[in-house]
């Protein structure tokens, strides 16, 4: 009769020992492998959410949703013109104002056309400086021949909320964040209504309105026959050299005088509220301080502030340097608010 050991060291029984833990291979494969399985699928959840929320850490990479039909056309080198020279606040509010840009056309899959402003230099002999919005539109246009959206924005501009899309902010609910008429809101008392306008055209043109008519420090313009046939007529010698003298805001004054006397520019321009796309600081139209309609609202996370007019008067680094520090203030906040609650 063999002994204990050597059945325990016998070849039969190695094999029956090899055989039964091979059995149980895949219980203890289960025992170890399940947690980890488990913290695998929370960490890509967690992936997940960091890559596609808007609310996520800074700095993490987000995935961007965005459509290339929407270009930002931001006005830089303002005082690079014959006018006269930007010392370094001037520069610092232009670094500032593209970073702002930049960043917000990064996040939400958006073309960014900077354009230099220098060029205006070859309109100063015919009395073009300051009339190139038209002229950088076109060229811009031509630069990307397959987006539908144009948003202009001027330097001394900022995007306080940049987690806020267009789309959100404005085309998801295009008929109700536009209007069509000036019967409620006419600053410049222009005529409400004109024969032949056609108010169920498809729109072209969002403007907004300040205490002084329209504004085209942030505007949005679409990519169509009809503006085609605008920014011809906008920018033909023919018109502006009759009336450069009279109209002090050039441009703008020029397109308050086509919506005042044409139908079909009316037809296919829109307007939309001010403090949704071009909210203003408290230095602007001092003539109207507290106006709810113009002035920016903390409180409301107004998307957009413009510094019109800050360099006549106001410290447009120092208004600049405020709206950073704020925006970076509330978008802190933001960030985890579930668990700040």
């Amino acid at each position: 009769m063999k002994d204990k050991d050597d059945l325990i060291f016998s070849p039969a029984s190695r094999t029956s020992r090899m055989l039964n833990r091979i059995r149980r291979l895949p219980t203890r494969l289960r025992q170890v492998l399940l947690p980890r399985r488990v913290l695998v699928i929370l960490l890509i959840l967690l992936f997940w959410f960091l890559l596609f929320s808007e609310s996520g850490v800074p700095f993490f990479p987000r995935l961007r949703w965005g459509s290339s039909k929407f270009v930002i056309i931001l006005a830089v080198n303002q005082g690079g013109g014959v006018m006269q020279w930007k010392g370094p606040k001037e520069w610092a509010v232009e670094r500032t104002s593209i970073a702002n840009k930049k960043a917000y056309a990064d996040r939400h899959g958006y073309h960014l056309a900077i354009q230099d402003m220098s060029i205006k230099k070859r309109y100063a002999h015919e009395w073009r400086e300051s009339w190139e919005k038209v002229d950088v539109i076109r060229q811009t246009m031509k630069q990307y021949p397959k987006a539908e959206w144009f948003w202009w924005l001027d330097l001394h501009t900022y995007i306080m909320e940049p987690s806020i899309s267009l789309e959100k902010q404005v085309f998801n609910r295009l008929d109700n964040n536009t209007y069509r008429t000036l019967a409620d809101y006419n600053p410049l008392d222009l005529p409400v209504e004109i024969p032949f306008v056609d108010n169920t055209h498809q729109i072209n043109l969002i403007v907004p309105q300040d205490c002084g008519g329209f504004n085209l420090g942030s505007f949005l313009i679409r990519r169509s026959e009809w503006t085609d046939f605008l920014l011809d007529i906008w920018w033909d010698p023919v018109f502006y050299e009759q009336r450069h003298m009279q109209w002090e805001h050039k441009e703008q004054d020029a397109l308050e005088h086509m919506y005042s006397n044409q139908a079909w520019i009316r037809s296919g321009t829109a307007f939309i509220p001010q403090r949704l796309i071009n909210s203003f600081p408290e230095g602007a139209c001092s003539e109207q301080r507290g106006d709810k309609r113009i002035f920016y609202s903390q409180d409301d996370r107004d998307f957009v502030v413009n510094m019109a007019g800050c360099e006549w008067g106001r410290d447009c680094f120092g208004e600049m340097e405020h709206f950073q520090k704020l925006s970076a203030s509330l978008q802190q906040k933001s960030r985890w608010w579930p668990f700040s609650k």
